[in-house]
């Protein structure tokens, strides 16, 4: 989008709390909406920027040490990288499948099923005991699902399918995603497309699943090419998009700034936050939140307290992602991943410290170099402590021993990283639609304020730069506003 499209306010003054993906993309978007004159102030309260798109240089390779992917059938990653003239970076995986661990076996991911929900039974009967094939197969025997618009995934999946599909499809699935489980996140906020199908009245939970699929855009193109990549990243990282997206906004960074407090003035909004050089305070145009739930109910709690009460009920889940690099020529199977489940067990009887392996070298062919192979290990579910109490030697100790009984993979690291992600994953239980939908009409009751990120619309980095997009569209709409009623932007 130009910066000559339409006429457009110069020389606003344009606050950024956050400086992760949604806040940058806003300050971006802000960047070419309101021209070169604008002011826009982005202040994030850590040491560097990007939020959870990090990544590190391991034994040679640089390795993303938060999200590694975007969904790449979401156009607006795709399009934002060609903006910022990164398209050419842009790879995707190798064909190689991932895995999931079921019923103490590695089985390879199933087809034909919605978030883990099967809409084949066949498809997925090699992971189940055959008594969860029984339930699986007796399902449309029950009547029409009982659908009150929400529901935990697990609770509706346990209603109809028994424990065994909840547990060993479903919830390593939407761990994987989430760092959650089953039974506490929503259908309607994560898996949108079976609540869908719901609404319209599916007859059954299978057949809500086939209705989703078959909704769903095709994976092959009809005239038989190759199917369109599901997954991107960066060739030299997914952590170079926050980098790019802060160069093109062409804004003022200002790292270790802990903002306090946004009230409106009678001429806009002020800012205060807290520095290495102590309180600052910024009068601005408007102002973007883009801070997790707890910031958000921290920072509206006076100025839109509706706001505030909906932040409160967003919980957050923390993980770990340890890393590590083998030496060059280490047979790391053919397998791209594999998803754990947080009901199974090691071959010893004792839990899985870790709920999720990539095998980065095998999964992005641009990591398998002459200098290591990689992989990355998640530990950490909604909930859980005392996998992510340990200390750094301690969990990298329980990571390679879960590798070895997983993988086969006992050698020796040439180097491992942990980088840890306290509240770093928004957990969308029941009515999160409902929570989102009240923060933001609360906050449409404030001209100049807008919020983004990860808490709103979905986790992944396309949704994240969506919602940084639509709030660089509110602050711009009000600023053409006050133009037209010919008042003047702060100076």
């Amino acid at each position: 989008m130009s910066a000559t499209e339409g006429p457009t306010p110069g020389a606003a003054r344009v606050v950024v709390v956050g400086g992760g993906v949604s806040g940058l993309a806003a300050a971006h978007r802000l960047r070419t909406r309101l021209g070169d004159d604008a002011v826009i102030t982005v202040l994030e309260s850590a040491r560097v920027l990007g939020g959870k798109l990090a990544a590190v240089d391991l034994a040679g390779v640089r390795v993303d040490v938060g999200a590694e992917a975007f969904l790449a059938r979401r156009p607006e990653a795709a399009e934002r990288l060609t903006e910022l003239g990164l398209v050419d970076e842009i790879v995707h995986p190798s064909a190689a499948s991932s895995a999931i661990r079921a019923g103490g076996v590695s089985h390879a991911m199933p087809r034909r099923t919605v978030m883990g929900v099967p809409a084949d039974p066949p498809a997925v009967a090699d992971l189940l005991s055959p008594a969860g094939r029984a339930a699986l197969e007796a399902e449309e025997a029950l009547g029409p699902p009982h659908w009150a618009g929400d529901d935990s995934v697990g609770g509706l999946v346990r209603a109809r399918f028994g424990d065994e599909v909840a547990e060993r499809l479903v919830d390593p699935l939407l761990g994987g995603v989430y760092s959650g489980r089953a039974d506490a996140l929503g259908v309607r906020a994560t898996v949108p497309a079976l609540a869908a199908a719901l609404d319209r009245g599916a007859p059954s939970l299978r057949a809500a699943a086939a209705d989703a699929l078959d909704a769903a855009p095709a994976a092959a193109p009809p005239d038989g090419t190759a199917p369109a990549p599901v997954f991107g990243t960066l060739r030299g990282g997914l952590a170079d998009l926050p980098v790019a997206l802060a160069v093109a906004a062409r804004a003022e960074v200002r790292l270790a700034r802990t903002v306090t407090r946004v009230h409106r003035t009678t001429e806009g909004w002020r800012v205060t936050a807290s520095g290495p050089a102590g309180e600052e305070v910024l009068d601005a145009d408007a102002a973007v939140l883009a801070v997790p739930a707890p910031g958000l109910r921290r920072l509206l709690a006076d100025v839109a307290p509706a706001a505030a009460r909906a932040a409160a009920g967003i919980e957050l889940a923390s993980s770990a992602v340890v890393a590590l690099a083998v030496p060059p020529g280490t047979d790391l199977g053919a397998r791209s991943g594999v998803l754990i489940g947080s009901g199974e067990r090691r071959p010893d009887g004792t839990p899985w410290t870790i709920k999720a392996v990539t095998v980065s070298s095998v999964k992005w062919p641009h990591l398998a170099t002459d200098a290591a192979l990689v992989l990355r290990a998640s530990v950490g579910r909604f909930g859980d402590t005392v996998s992510l109490d340990r200390d750094d030697d301690e969990l990298v100790a329980a990571v390679r021993s879960d590798l070895a009984a997983l993988l086969g993979l006992d050698a020796e690291p040439l180097e491992t990283v942990v980088a840890r992600w306290g509240g770093g994953l928004p957990q969308y239980g029941v009515g999160h639609d409902d929570r989102v939908a009240a923060i933001e009409r609360a906050v449409a009751a404030e001209p100049g304020l807008a919020v983004a990120g990860a808490a709103l619309h979905g986790v992944g980095v396309p949704a994240c730069l969506a919602t940084g997009d639509a709030a660089a569209e509110r602050v711009v709409e009000h600023l053409r506003t006050r133009a037209a009623r010919g008042e003047p932007s702060r100076r």
